[in-house]
């Protein structure tokens, strides 16, 4: 057996017993600590659609949930989950992000009140207390709908509670609260033995945003494993809507300590919710949310769509 021989059938062994080529690594940093919220992104780990798209994704909570964006902003992280009425912010303060995919379709923020309270209807409002997380967005959503019924903030009292707002709620500290999910504070008033009502912003005179999205450096939304790690959410999105029982399964078999009663309901209350098309940009959307954000001194000024958001083909 000639030298060259004996080199070409070691080469051809060689290859056969090579491992398969390496999946791209992708780090996605989330919103907040893994909830029934980011359902598809996890269904899409645990039962190998990344894989399929030869992707080895890794899933980052943050320890402080504003931090994502600018994280990514900076280089050190490839995907944030965030919401889209901080990247309108986030544009008009200059951070280099773009939106290139949406997770959660519809809002989830709410105003909650108890449904034996003393606020049977929006205008109940006037003179009451309302609790709140966050300043700035949430004001210009609860302004927009007290407008809606002609009232305004100086009708209300604004009371910071922190991040306890169903608590709040419940022990007659507030008479509402602006900012709570409508799919966990109701059903965790609920297991505390009482019962919410719910009224949503986008039927009360606030135009309809994406509650979370996905968002990039702006001078990365032409990364192949972007289209790649979109392909396999919208899979698994649809894999979860068809077989939501086998992927709570898989969800809690990842994330035992949120197998209870809150994140179980929150599982399938939130499953309509989820971008069936996560790739596509609703142009007029953003374009009404914008000019809502401008109009209440959110932002100083509506930009051109193309500067923030990308579809990625």
């Amino acid at each position: 057996m000639t030298h060259r021989f004996k080199a070409g059938l070691f080469a051809l062994a060689l290859a056969f017993s090579s491992p398969a080529h390496a999946a791209e690594k992708l780090t996605v940093l989330l919103d907040w600590f893994t909830n029934p919220d980011h359902a598809p992104i996890i269904v899409a780990k645990t039962n190998g659609f990344f894989e399929a798209e030869g992707l080895d994704v890794e899933l980052i909570e943050p320890a402080d949930p504003s931090m994502p964006p600018k994280l990514v902003a900076a280089g050190q992280g490839d995907i944030a989950i965030s919401y889209q009425p901080t990247l309108h912010a986030q544009i008009d303060e200059g951070l280099p992000v773009k939106w290139i995919g949406t997770l959660v379709e519809t809002p989830l923020n709410s105003l909650i009140v108890l449904e034996d309270g003393p606020i049977q209807k929006l205008e109940d409002l006037k003179g009451k207390k309302i609790g709140f997380s966050v300043s700035g967005f949430e004001d210009a959503m609860l302004g927009q709908m007290l407008k809606s019924v002609g009232l305004s903030v100086t009708d209300v009292e604004l009371i910071n509670v922190n991040f306890a707002l169903s608590p709040s709620l419940m022990s007659g500290q507030v008479d509402a609260v602006i900012g709570a999910y409508r799919n966990f504070e109701l059903t965790q008033i609920e297991i505390e033995g009482k019962k919410g009502r719910a009224y949503f912003p986008e039927e009360n005179g606030v135009p309809i945003f994406d509650e979370l999205i996905y968002v990039v450096h702006k001078d990365k939304t032409d990364d192949p494993r972007y289209a790649k790690f979109l392909a396999a959410v919208e899979a698994a999105t649809v894999y979860l809507t068809n077989h939501p029982e086998e992927a709570w399964k898989a969800f809690i078999g990842a994330y035992p300590s949120l197998d209870d009663e809150l994140n179980s309901r929150a599982w399938y209350d939130t499953l309509p919710r989820f971008a069936k098309r996560p790739a596509a940009l609703d142009e007029g959307r953003y374009q009404r949310f914008a000019e809502f954000m401008a109009a209440n001194e959110l932002i100083s000024k509506v930009v051109p769509i193309e500067i923030y958001a990308q579809e990625i083909r």
